[in-house]
C-alpha cells in the first residue's frame, strides 16, 4: 500500500507525461517515435526520488542537465535537490558503492550479533535461511534464536530492496517456541517492509519456521542485471571434481574405439585432471590400454575448464 502523497505524485506526474505526449503527438510524422521508457538516470530519478530524500548527486555534468530538464518539467517540488559533484575522487568510492554491490551478489549477509543469511535465488523462488553462527546470547537458547530472528527480518526486508528480488520468497528463519516471539518476529519483518515501494504480502509462520512472502516483481533482480551464468557451470553452482572427470574420459576412450581406428589416442584436459590420472589411476590407464589394445597419452591444458576434454584418435 501507499500513501495518500505518494499516489498524488504519480497522478501528477502521469498527468504531466500524457499532456507532453499529447503536444509530441500533434506534430509527429508517420513513423515517428512519441515514447520511450526513460533511460537509467532518470529511471532512477522517476521511481525513487521521494521527498524524504536530501539530494542527489551526480558526477556527470551531461546526466546532471537532463535530469534537472526532467525534473523541471515533471518533477519541480524536486528539481533543488539535484546537485553536481565535482571531486576528483570517484564518486561510487565516496560512497562505497561498489563494496555495497558486491555484498548485495554474495549469498552470504552477516548479522551484527554473529549470526547470518544465506540468500539463494532459483527459477522458483528465493529462498533466505537464517542461522545463529556465533551468537550466544546473554540469557537463553531461546532468547538468542529470538534476537537472532528480529534482527534477521530486518536484514532481509533489506536485501529484498537492495537485490530487487520478487515473487514467491521463503525465510527459513530459527524455529521458535514461545508464540509471542513468533508473532514479534512477523511483525518486525511487516514493520521493515513498510517502506519498500514494491508490493509484499506477508503469510502466518509456519510450524517449522518458515515465512512465505511475496513481492511484486518489477525489474530484473541485481543479480540479473549484472551477472551471467559462469561459462565453468553453466549456471550450476558447482562443477564436477577431477575424479568425475576421469571417469567420463575412461568411457569416451571405449566409445571412440569402437566406432573409429586409431594407433593411439591422445587426452586433453586441465592440468588437475591429468595430474590425477597419471597419480591416483595410473594402474586403471594401464588395465585400459590392454583392454583396448591402444596407447594412451594425456596432454594438460591450461585454458580448459573443469569439465572440458578432448580424446583424439592418432
Amino acid at each position: 500500500s501507499q500513501t495518500p502523497e505518494a499516489l498524488a505524485e504519480d497522478i501528477d506526474y502521469l498527468g504531466k507525461l500524457w499532456s507532453a505526449l499529447r503536444e509530441r503527438m500533434g506534430d509527429a510524422r508517420v513513423g515517428t517515435r512519441v515514447y520511450e521508457d526513460l533511460p537509467l538516470a532518470l529511471r532512477a530519478l522517476r521511481d525513487l526520488m521521494r521527498p524524504t530524500i536530501e539530494k542527489v548527486r551526480v558526477d556527470s555534468r551531461e546526466t546532471l542537465d537532463r535530469i534537472q530538464d526532467f525534473a523541471v518539467q515533471f518533477m519541480p517540488d524536486l528539481a533543488d535537490r539535484l546537485e553536481h559533484y565535482p571531486g576528483e575522487r570517484p564518486i561510487f568510492d565516496l560512497y562505497g558503492i561498489e563494496d555495497e554491490i558486491q555484498r548485495a551478489l554474495k549469498k552470504d549477509v552477516p548479522l551484527k550479533s554473529g549470526g547470518y543469511l544465506i540468500v539463494d535465488q532459483t527459477e522458483a523462488m528465493t529462498t533466505i535461511d537464517v542461522n545463529t553462527g556465533s551468537y550466544l546470547g546473554t540469557r537463553n537458547l531461546e532468547e538468542t534464536v529470538y534476537r537472532t530472528n528480529l534482527e534477521a527480518a530486518q536484514s532481509a526486508a533489506r536485501q529484498l530492496r537492495l537485490r530487487n528480488l520478487g515473487g514467491i520468497i521463503i525465510i527459513d528463519f530459527i524455529d521458535m517456541v514461545d508464540e509471542e516471539h513468533k508473532r514479534q518476529v512477523i511483525r518486525q519483518l511487516e514493520k521493515s517492509l513498510a517502506r519498500d515501494h514494491a508490493k509484499t504480502t506477508v503469510y502466518d509462520m509456519s510450524p517449522l519456521g518458515l515465512v512465505e512472502m511475496t513481492r511484486k516483481r518489477t525489474t530484473e533482480s541485481l543479480e540479473r542485471q549484472l551477472c551471467e551464468p559462469c561459462p565453468a557451470c553453466s549456471g550450476r553452482g558447482s562443477i564436477k571434481t577431477a575424479e568425475t572427470v576421469t571417469y567420463e574420459i575412461f568411457r569416451e576412450i571405449t566409445r571412440a574405439v569402437r566406432q573409429f581406428d586409431a594407433e593411439k589416442l591422445l587426452v586433453l584436459a586441465t592440468p588437475d585432471v591429468v595430474a590425477r590420472i597419471l597419480d591416483e589411476d595410473s594402474t586403471a590407464v594401464a588395465e585400459l590400454e590392454e583392454f583396448i589394445g591402444k596407447t594412451i597419452r594425456f596432454q594438460p591444458e591450461e585454458h580448459y575448464a573443469q569439465e572440458q576434454f578432448d580424446v583424439v584418435l592418432l
